[in-house]
């Protein structure tokens, strides 16, 4: 009958989609099994983020601006330190070099003849005359005015169309993805990130005689007027602007270079800055700049005073775990005895002209030369 018939059609309509059903099961089984098989997945697992991206669109992988300056005398060390950050990410690392006119060419040979030959970068040509009437000229010393350091200063200038970049000193050695420093959390208002000297890990090594190195007061001369008036407080910890993360458009929105450039002219004309100061001259202005306004990175990101009898006191463990290791301090890792110079040259790249030479800290191999 026309009863039975419609029965057995929708029992077998039901057997099917139930079939139907299982086999979907199976199949993701199947698959799972298949990939669950290999913990790693078909490919190795350090390609895996990157991949999809890569394949689909190159633009999607997002720049990461590096900012680095390259002077003639200490190329070794920008070289060493673009070379660990290059092999320590997948990430799409932009450097941006800023150099002078006369460094152009050799910089461009050691690139381009090297292993670096891969690497993504801008050469930018810095321009001494923008600090004219900013710094003060010493007319008995020929190079005590060294204009890259204050490359940092005009980082919206350098790289105009980034959002976000990372500014890092020639004396470290990168050994973590920079990815991760990239992404440090800045908060709201905020246009820079600093390692603080007084938490950081590297203050358990204080450098002993070197003044208060770790407060407002062993850099800005608390006797003038102009410094008293701001209401800063003496002990608040400083910061080292060696390594840090910049939000950009925070930056230009506070006009953060020229509120740099008034301090750095009206250190010229009352001389604001303490006389007990042993670190760089761009830190005083960026110390009053950014006073109570700036986030922080991770201590591990900025290991210092590698360059300095402290460096010794550190164990090898906790230079292994170092993120970034930074030598700032008056023994360079390519000149004389520094700490763990070793861990330095294992980055280093021969300068194929032969201009840049090693000083090595076994001076007593080279008299004989």
């Amino acid at each position: 009958s026309s009863v039975n018939i419609s029965i057995l059609v929708a029992a077998v309509v039901i057997f099917l989609l139930v079939l139907h059903h299982n086999f979907l099961g199976l199949s993701d089984l199947l698959k799972r099994e298949l990939t669950d098989s290999n913990p790693l997945g078909l490919q190795p697992i350090d390609f895996i983020p990157a991949a999809p991206q890569r394949l689909t669109d190159e633009r999607n992988n997002k720049e990461i601006s590096v900012v680095i300056a390259a002077s003639d005398e200490r190329l070794g060390g920008a070289i060493a330190a673009m070379n660990s950050i290059y092999h320590n990410t997948r990430s799409n690392v932009v450097f941006y070099i800023v150099t002078l006119n006369d460094t152009v060419d050799h910089l461009r040979l050691w690139l381009r003849n090297t292993a670096l030959k891969n690497l993504r970068y801008q050469i930018l040509n810095f321009d001494p005359h923008v600090l004219e009437g900013k710094v003060q000229v010493d007319p008995q010393k020929a190079d005590s005015i060294k204009p890259l350091t204050f490359a940092r200063f005009y980082l919206p200038n350098l790289v105009p169309h980034a959002e976000k970049a990372i500014y890092v000193d020639d004396d470290v050695i990168v050994q973590d993805d920079i990815l991760e420093l990239y992404n440090t959390p800045l908060k709201p208002g905020h246009a820079a990130a600093f390692s603080d000297d007084c938490d950081s890990t590297t203050n358990k090594v204080a450098v002993r005689g070197a003044g208060n190195q770790y407060n407002y007061i062993g850099f800005l001369d608390y006797k003038k007027e102009t410094i008293r008036k701001l209401a800063m407080k003496a002990n608040t910890c400083s910061f080292n602007p060696g390594v840090f993360v910049a939000n950009l458009t925070e930056w230009k929105l506070q006009n953060i270079t020229k509120q740099l450039e008034k301090w750095m002219t009206l250190n010229v004309a009352e001389e604001l800055y303490s006389r007990t100061l042993a670190g760089s001259i761009t830190t005083p202005p960026l110390l009053i700049v950014f006073y109570k306004q700036h986030s922080s990175i991770n201590p591990l990101w900025n290991v210092r005073h590698l360059g300095s009898n402290a460096g010794k006191r550190y164990s090898p463990q906790f230079v292994k775990a170092a993120k970034l290791l930074h030598w700032n301090g008056h023994f360079k890792p390519w000149g004389r005895t520094a700490s763990y110079a070793e861990v330095w040259e294992k980055w280093y790249v021969p300068d194929p002209t032969g201009k840049f030479s090693l000083i090595r800290r076994h001076p007593e191999a080279y008299e004989a030369k």
